[in-house]
């Protein structure tokens, strides 16, 4: 008979034991998948809704100039005729090590015009990313065409324009295609337009006057970005909005903490639920132990013994504790939002397995060495 096989037999004995660690070792790993599961699946929403929040790296010319304004009273600013980005280095962009943290980039020009009597500033935008750098956007009508605009909502009250109406820009009668709702911001003084029609309008081909990126460096400091930005656009200054990144990944940052410290207080759990019951199980077989010294088994056979057996519960724990996880936060969430599918994760299954076998392997150190130091003299007294 193998040593492996005395293991089991010992285990089939005593079943109430093996069954206790079992259950602890399937609860902590369980709550250890669980949280993890949570805390990815959560954090991977909050990295899709924080995307919705829009541009927060800002890529405009470099100058020696500043703008005097404060508290939203401007004095005067940088004249936009005096710098300008070439609309071809943002292919640049594409180049950077964290380009795949970029979600969306929004090339804007921009320049002065004088509609019916009124000076205007005219921003020449890219539609399809405003949706992500400028979610909160709601346009009453329809997005512009090559031949129409978008006018925010204080500038089409100051010069009585209604979606359908006709505007005369430097010559050309543009539509009013739809009027942009409140924003509480300068976008509401603005006529918004297609990039390339801004550009002929304003005779700036191929010219930007900034550049908007909507950007979530999970893997990095935001600071990279902005240093890599800066690299691939040397005639550039990149600013970040600290604010809103320093908070995105405060967010992450917190999830991930609160789920090492729970981890680490579940294993310890399991741990020493482990180590009490294997030293019950040792004290337990002290006449057992005490045959097979006398018969010839070596202290190392006795720890073997025990660690096989250490080993198979874990083995069935680490199993058993990620499935139970798995379903458990499965039904969690379908419970609170609906149905959801979480998929199979054989990284975070294969760690739950390691994680049950190295929790269950150390724990049973101390009582397997408790096993082979034994006096099997002292203990066939017993008998």
């Amino acid at each position: 008979m193998t040593l492996f096989e005395i293991a089991l037999k010992n285990l089939m004995r005593r079943k109430a034991k093996a069954g206790f660690i079992l259950a602890g070792l399937v609860a902590g790993v369980a709550t250890v998948v669980g949280v993890i599961t949570y805390v990815e699946t959560t954090a991977n929403e909050i990295t899709h809704k924080l995307e919705k929040y829009g541009a927060n790296i800002l890529v405009t010319p470099k100058t020696d100039q500043l703008t005097l304004s404060y508290g939203g009273l401007s004095l005067g600013a940088v004249p936009f005729d005096m710098a300008a980005i070439e609309q071809n280095e943002l292919t640049r962009l594409d180049t950077i090590q964290d380009a795949r943290n970029i979600a969306a980039v929004g090339p804007i020009v921009l320049g002065a015009v004088q509609v019916a009597d009124h000076p205007l500033l005219l921003a020449g935008v890219d539609f399809e990313a405003t949706p992500i750098l400028k979610p909160w956007w709601r346009i009453d009508g329809q997005v512009p065409d090559d031949n129409s605009l978008v006018a925010g909502s204080r500038a089409a009250e100051v010069l009585n324009l209604r979606a359908g109406d006709t505007l005369t820009v430097k010559g050309r009668p543009l539509q009013i295609s739809g009027v942009l709702q409140a924003t509480g911001s300068q976008d509401d003084h603005l006529l918004f337009s297609r990039l390339s029609t801004a550009q002929i309008l304003l005779d700036k081909p191929e010219k930007l006057s900034m550049v908007e990126v909507a950007a979530l460096c999970e893997a990095c400091p935001i600071e990279d970005m902005v240093r890599q930005i800066s690299g691939a656009l040397p005639s550039a200054r990149v600013m970040a909005v600290q604010q809103v990144v320093k908070g995105r990944m405060a967010t992450l940052s917190h999830f991930k903490k609160f789920s090492y410290g729970i981890s680490a207080v579940v294993i310890l759990i399991g741990s020493l639920v482990v180590l009490v019951t294997l030293m019950g199980s040792v004290r337990e077989r002290t006449k057992e132990i005490g045959i097979f010294r006398a018969v010839g088994f070596r202290r190392r056979h006795v720890m073997r013994i025990i660690f096989f057996e250490a080993a198979s519960v874990s083995l069935m724990a680490g199993i058993f504790g990620y499935f139970l996880g798995h379903v458990s936060i499965t039904l969690g969430f379908t419970l609170l939002k609906g149905s959801v599918t979480i998929p199979f994760n054989a990284p975070l299954a294969i760690m739950a397995v390691g994680l049950a076998l190295t929790v269950g392997l150390i724990s049973s150190a101390y009582p397997a060495w408790m096993a082979s130091r034994l006096d099997p003299g002292l203990a066939l007294r017993t008998l």
